[in-house]
């Protein structure tokens, strides 16, 4: 690719974002050195002009898209000269082709091709007769095919010629860039998404009836149920197709294609009407099959994203002595103790419910792990049984009340236990002690010990097995990746799985830091990272600033200061006297830097604006703090709920039609987005996050298909701080403790918005 063509996209990138040209170009050369999002959007704020990471992945993600493109554009100039088709006219249009699809409309004509009706044609010498025909100026269309009747040929007489003729104009017309063009515009303003029940499939595929007959205009089709429906024909229970109306598309075309009223016009008009039914209209269907489903996938990925990071981001507990229980009925109640860094002390099993209920026992065997590893907070799985052990323990009058008791959302408990990272940290324990580790880190900090699991497992997603796999992963490691940064990681205690996803680490590189650990003891400074094998300068440069060393005996160590800045902070305390220890702790002394003047060439006044404000709160977490929570009392079932009824809960999922609210009976209830508040919801998102504790009224009850209606209209929505995050009100809890987090569902918002950046990206 020239430069000038880069330079090119470069503006564009700028202009389409809203961005500094220069910023763009400063941000695409940092990524194509290797550098993070992360990273450059923390330590590369003079260059970037404080770009956020949303905004980096928005030039990162188009800049790939124009580059690809470019590729492309030059793939077909090439592979038409080679043809010797290239003529100054089509190279002018395909060099200022704007999208995808324009550069392949024009293309399509000199792409290879299998063997089609139209090449047959012209293998029999029709191609002269097409023209004659496309010219619409002759009115005895018998005579001229006359003329190419032949045997020899095997073109038996006039009629066999002029269907030849029309399957010719039929290619042509379907490889018309303009009519293509036209069609693409007709099918993005009037199309319909029409479902109809493949006979004799409407028992076997029930859960789809309400799509057994169903149309809707594809503008108004929510992501969520473009993708049910895309479900039911993959399962081969609907059929599903997307026109607009066949006349509207044949006016289109005549009104373009045909110049008079003849004998051969008439020949024309039938070969645009096969053009369209047997061509055109499977070539867009499949297009627009192909982009409402990608519109759709992208909608659903950014539901799963922004839940996965509210979940990663929940308030942490700290380190704490932990006792989780992963509750049971016949299997019993699994227990583990916990020591502050999380590693296992002890397991056992208790036995408190039917069949055994073994309470006394129990109960004796909890105080006496309470007592010896003097626990500070029971940790519960809000899984099978868990309303029930909570009762059981809170009904322990002789637990210290200084001894919390939470709920925790073990989505994913299991699929940690049976993976390759349990088995390793574990080799020793069988899947039901792991599970019960697993349920006790999740409340001490949810973000080291989700980064073990598949974040599919995790369970907040919509429709996560129908979309793009590729995508879907891509997405979710960013976020991941993104709070792990956000947070910082202790060089010294994490594990290998959250280590992999600090900036310009990885799996290997993160293997090979727990290895140097293991061998040579804790690291006793960021420096010393760099004798990690293979960890070279670049490495270094991306991870150093999100690694923490708690015990180094540089307090700089311990902060989100970069080690490139240390020179920074070192002269700022000797300009006022004092040593580093003393800045940090001294608020006076920090008062007296003016970071005016350590400005230079490279450092400007964002990067020394967040130096003064992490010295202030040296790695400080940005989660929020940990704040209990229970559920109603004397409600742990469905039977237990009544309409009307006003209860405590936790969002576990929220979807473009929705939010999953668990509330204490083993099955989350929902409320739909028109409940979500008293005023018109667009997005759900807007109103309620992962994890935030609601009040919710029970509208409907239906316990034989374990379905729950909830709502909140009446209730005070939260507001967002400047932050972007929600702060939830604060919701009565009953004495005795508290529990939080919950369980999973899957699941829309219009598509007006989305089209409009479809008929964009169509070139419309």
């Amino acid at each position: 690719m020239s430069s000038a063509v880069e330079r090119m996209n470069l503006r564009k990138v700028a202009i389409e974002l809203g961005l500094d040209s220069k910023n763009v170009s400063a941000v695409v050369e940092l990524l194509d050195e290797g550098a993070t999002i992360p990273f450059i959007s923390r330590y590369r704020k003079e260059m970037t002009g404080s770009m956020d990471e949303v905004q980096i992945a928005n030039v990162r993600d188009r800049m790939e898209q124009l580059r690809s493109l470019e590729q492309r554009r030059e793939f077909i100039l090439n592979t038409i000269e080679e043809q010797g088709k290239l003529t100054e006219e089509l190279r002018g249009k395909i060099e200022a082709a704007e999208n995808i699809n324009q550069l392949e409309d024009l293309y399509l004509p000199y792409k290879p091709k299998r063997k089609t009706r139209a090449t047959i044609a012209r293998e029999k010498g029709l191609e002269p007769l097409a023209l004659f025909l496309m010219e619409q100026k002759g009115n005895d269309v018998t005579a001229e095919a006359e003329k190419y009747v032949s045997k020899e040929k095997d073109v038996e007489d006039a009629h066999a010629a002029l269907d030849g003729a029309r399957d010719i104009i039929a290619e042509m017309v379907s490889e018309d860039a303009g009519a293509r063009e036209g069609l693409r515009k007709l099918f993005s303003e009037s199309a319909l998404v029409r479902s109809r029940v493949i006979p004799g499939k409407e028992v076997e595929g029930e859960k789809f009836r309400d799509y057994f007959e169903w149309d809707e205009e594809l503008m108004k089709c929510p992501s969520h149920r473009m993708l049910a429906m895309r479900r039911g024909e993959n399962e081969g229970v609907l059929m599903l197709d997307i026109a607009p109306d066949a006349d509207d598309a044949l006016d289109f075309l005549n009104r373009k294609f045909i110049k008079a009223k003849n004998q051969c016009a008439e020949q024309v008009e039938a070969a645009i009407a096969g053009a369209y039914k047997r061509l055109l209209q499977p070539s867009l269907e499949n297009e627009f099959r192909q982009l409402t489903k990608d519109l759709a996938d992208v909608k659903a990925i950014e539901v799963f994203a922004q839940n996965l990071r509210e979940l990663l981001l929940a308030s942490p507990l700290g380190q704490k002595v932990v006792l989780a229980l992963d509750p049971g009925f016949k299997s019993g109640c699994k227990v583990v103790v916990l020591d502050k860094q999380g590693k296992l002390l002890e397991h056992t099993v208790v036995y408190p419910h039917l069949p055994q209920r073994e309470v006394r026992q129990a109960e004796d065997i909890l105080y006496r792990l309470i007592a010896k590893h003097q626990v500070e907070a029971i940790s519960i799985g809000n899984g099978t049984a868990s309303r029930e052990t909570e009762e059981f323990v809170r009904k322990m009058t002789e637990i210290p009340k200084e001894v919390i008791i939470v709920m925790v959302n073990e989505s994913g408990a299991s699929v940690y236990s049976a993976s390759e990272a349990a088995r390793e940290e574990f080799p020793d324990y069988d899947v039901t002690v792991r599970g019960a580790v697993s349920i006790g880190r999740r409340l001490t900090d949810p973000l080291a010990e989700l980064v073990k699991i598949d974040p599919k497992s995790i369970g907040v997603g919509q429709y996560q097995h129908d979309v793009d796999q590729t995508l879907l992963k891509k997405k979710l490691d960013e976020v991941v990746e993104s709070c792990v940064n956000a947070v910082g990681v202790e060089l010294n205690t994490a594990s290998k799985q959250l280590l992999s996803y600090v900036s310009g680490i990885g799996p290997s590189l993160a293997k090979a830091i727990v290895e140097y650990r293991n061998e040579n003891g804790p690291f006793k400074s960021r420096r010393d990272l760099s004798e990690v094998p293979r960890l070279g300068s670049k490495a270094f440069e991306q991870a150093a600033g999100f690694l923490r060393v708690r015990n180094s005996s540089n307090p700089l160590d311990r902060s989100a200061v970069h080690p490139e800045s240390y020179p920074i902070v070192e002269k700022m305390a000797k300009d006022v006297g004092a040593t580093i220890e003393e800045l940090i702790s001294d608020k006076e002394k920090r008062k007296q830097i003016d970071p005016k003047k350590y400005v230079t060439d490279t450092v400007g006044l964002p990067t020394l604006n967040d130096i003064l404000k992490e010295l202030d709160k040296p790695g400080r977490d940005p989660r929020k703090e940990f704040e209990a929570f229970s559920f109603q009392e004397g409600v742990n079932e469905i039977k237990d709920l009544r309409e009307g009824m006003r209860l405590p809960g936790i969002v576990t999922n929220v979807t473009n039609f929705g939010a999953f609210v668990d509330i204490g009976v083993h099955q989350d209830g929902l409320v739909h987005i028109s409940q979500l508040a008293d005023t018109f919801v667009d997005d759900p998102n807007k109103i309620v996050k992962v994890g935030q504790k609601v009040m919710v009224t029970v509208t409907e009850v239906d316990a034989p298909r374990k379905r729950i209606a909830l709502s909140m209209k009446g209730e005070k929505v939260a507001p967002k701080n400047q932050a972007g995050k929600t702060n939830t009100p604060k919701i009565p809890i009953p004495k005795g403790g508290g529990s939080t987090d919950s369980k999973k569902k899957s699941g829309g918002n219009d598509w007006q918005d989305q089209l409009a950046a479809l008929k964009g990206k169509l070139g419309g």
